[in-house]
């Protein structure tokens, strides 16, 4: 997947961030076939740990991320979708070339409670009043939360890229998902 992602890379101004001009998982690759596979079987996990108990009807939308050294991605999330997620292909390890600024962590993820005045009677060790949730990921490991949820990814401080696949599950809307 590395080597394909950043074959692409290499004849687009900045793929990262033109998510819409093409899906990835159209692709015809025996790697992009898996992955797809393995992103559609998350998403009927999470619907069924969810209590979803009826089938749902969805597509998944997917782009190719390369973060070279002090690319970041901005607090944001993903309207128009039910669910959003990436797949880790490749994360850098190591020392990043940054000393001293640990308070960037570099390469994380950061999860943000919608709920805005959910801490303000916060008691350490309570989980359900955190503000943010960081997440260091590890190449091969696949993330799933609601689209709803805002986000940001922070710089990449390494020499090597951070490649990724994120993708949005956008559903095929029938009124039986009303609750």
């Amino acid at each position: 997947l590395a080597a394909l992602i950043e074959e692409m890379d290499a004849g687009r101004a900045d793929m990262t961030t033109d998510y819409l001009s093409g899906n990835f998982f159209d692709i015809t690759h025996p790697a992009v076939a898996w992955l797809r596979d393995c992103v559609n079987r998350c998403c009927v996990m999470y619907a069924r740990n969810a209590g979803i108990d009826y089938e749902m009807d969805w597509y998944i939308q997917a782009w190719p991320n390369v973060n070279r050294f002090g690319d970041y991605h901005n607090l944001h999330n993903h309207p128009h979708s039910w669910l959003s997620g990436t797949y880790y292909v490749q994360v850098p390890s190591g020392e990043p070339k940054v000393k001293g600024r640990s308070d960037l962590n570099p390469g994380a993820i950061s999860f943000f409670d919608p709920r805005a005045q959910a801490n303000m009677l916060a008691v350490r060790g309570d989980g359900q009043v955190e503000a943010e949730h960081r997440i260091q990921p590890e190449p091969g490991m696949v993330l799933v939360w609601p689209a709803f949820l805002h986000h940001l990814v922070h710089p990449n401080l390494f020499d090597e890229a951070r490649i990724s696949i994120s993708f949005n599950v956008v559903l095929n809307w029938r009124d039986e998902y009303v609750p």
